[in-house]
């Protein structure tokens, strides 16, 4: 076990430590609502919308991560309103208008940072950089998750009808449009506390992949949010070790690779939802026939 600890002996890998498991459960417990909720397209589309903020953010505040955080939430709730507005003012469905207006907004982040003065490396934006965490990285990781898990937590109940018969919440007392802008704004500031480790590029698969993971494991809800958390929190931690252990292996693309390994083996070994289980399933029938209808 000593090439697990070993890395953490490091003040760095401490600090990247502690963000990385925070994040990874963070995003794999949020994940879940998204998962359910379908809203894939809408995660990837907000994550991409970040970019113009944070270019603005960086303008006006420099590199300090409040400024960055204000501005990224800034620019992914005007990308998510407005193709709200888009699509209710005209023809064009949301997904339509989200996928104009997101990528249109990271067009505009590219194009902003490069006038920023201070020396910003895109690269870094993009793919993000765990080991780069300051203290107050690590204060937005810890105060979103502290706000995030207990409410989303609390109030899953409403939230487990919403997702799957939304016009039955509205008969049972459940604000839905309050309850899908809440869901929007913690989605929001999830993955703004996200984009030191992995940035906004691969924000999706942090964000996706734990959850999809215990989708292929489990029908409990509770399940599903906790194993979820669980299973991103363990993959940032074995992706932070294996960019450590191999160098040049961003940590970024590390922590997603791991976590897609786990997807592909629920994918094929899971006990009910399995591939190769249903393969058997099939062999065992097609045996089962042919011993009731032998050949002449």
């Amino acid at each position: 076990m000593n090439w697990l600890i070993e890395p953490f002996t490091h003040e760095f890998m401490l600090r990247a430590l502690v963000g990385g498991a925070l994040i990874g459960f963070t995003n794999g417990f949020v994940g879940t609502f998204v998962v359910l909720r379908r809203l894939a397209l809408m995660a990837d589309s907000l994550s991409h919308s970040l970019l113009p903020g944070l270019a603005v953010g960086v303008m006006i505040f420099g590199l300090a991560p409040a400024g960055l955080f204000a501005g990224g939430l800034v620019a992914a709730l005007f990308v998510a309103l407005g193709a709200q507005l888009i699509s209710r003012s005209s023809r064009l469905k949301e997904d339509t208008a989200l996928a104009i207006l997101y990528t249109v907004a990271f067009s505009l982040g590219l194009v902003l940072l490069t006038f920023v003065k201070v020396r910003v490396s895109l690269m870094h934006y993009l793919f993000g950089n765990i080991l780069g965490l300051s203290n107050a990285d690590l204060w937005i990781s810890y105060g979103v998750a502290l706000v995030g898990i207990p409410l989303l937590a609390a109030l899953q109940r409403p939230f487990l009808i919403l997702l799957f018969e939304p016009a039955v919440a509205k008969t049972q007392g459940v604000r839905v449009g309050a309850f899908n802008v809440l869901l929007a704004v913690v989605l929001v500031v999830t993955m703004i506390s996200s984009l030191q480790a992995v940035g906004v590029i691969l924000m999706l698969g942090l964000l996706i992949a734990p959850a999809a993971t215990v989708y292929l494991l489990c029908d409990s809800f509770p399940m599903m949010l906790w194993g979820g958390g669980a299973i991103g929190m363990v993959g940032s931690v074995l992706g932070l070790v294996l960019s450590y252990r191999i160098s040049n292996l961003p940590s970024g693309a590390a922590i997603v690779l791991v976590l897609g390994v786990f997807f592909f083996l629920a994918y094929l070994f899971s006990p009910r939802y399995g591939v190769l289980r249903h393969l058997r399933k099939r062999q065992h029938f097609h045996e089962e026939s042919l011993a009731r209808w032998p050949g002449e």
